[in-house]
């Protein structure tokens, strides 16, 4: 029984974000609400090689250095830690990748770059149907319950903005 080759995990590239558009999508599909998922190849691009980015990203790639699965993360600071740490926003392997490891690869660079960084934290959220789940306790990853999300969007968004004075807005 022959076992796959275990991928590589390296920086994506400009020439990989039509892939990690692609697999968004298929995210947003899984997670079903692909309704809900705007990306553009222009957007991420901006986001990970714009003049100053602020989202990072990560692919597993085949032998022919071909994206399967991705992840894209920024930094957060914990105040009360003192420190950065790395968010993760999406980790995504493709079905025929998915049971060779790679998003315990995926989740190890992170690691690894929070571990040589000096960062104190790596943390996600997740759905809460998501298979995954098992796997993150297998890595000893602790749910955070006693932490509810928040978000403001669309018109609650744009309402608490304009509760901004003249003069605060004009000096952002």
């Amino acid at each position: 029984m022959s076992h796959p080759p275990v991928p590589t995990i390296r920086p994506a590239r400009p020439s990989d974000v039509p892939v990690i558009v692609e697999m968004v999508h298929e995210l947003a599909a899984y997670e079903k609400a692909p309704e809900q998922c705007h990306l553009t190849e222009e957007g991420l691009h901006t986001a990970l090689f714009g003049p100053q980015p602020a989202l990072f990203g990560h692919v597993a790639v085949d032998l022919d250095d071909q994206p399967f699965g991705f992840a894209l993360w920024f930094l957060n600071f914990s105040t009360w830690a003192g420190g950065h740490g790395i968010y993760l926003e999406d980790l995504y392997v493709r079905p025929s990748g998915r049971g060779t490891g790679t998003g315990r690869l995926l989740l190890a660079t992170l690691a690894d770059l929070c571990v040589q960084r000096g960062y104190q934290r790596l943390e996600w959220m997740m759905i809460h149907w998501n298979p995954a789940a098992g796997f993150y306790r297998a890595i000893d990853a602790a749910p955070l319950d006693e932490w509810v999300p928040y978000r403001l969007t669309g018109t609650a968004l744009r309402a608490l903005a304009s509760h901004l004075p003249t003069a605060s807005a004009a000096n952002r």
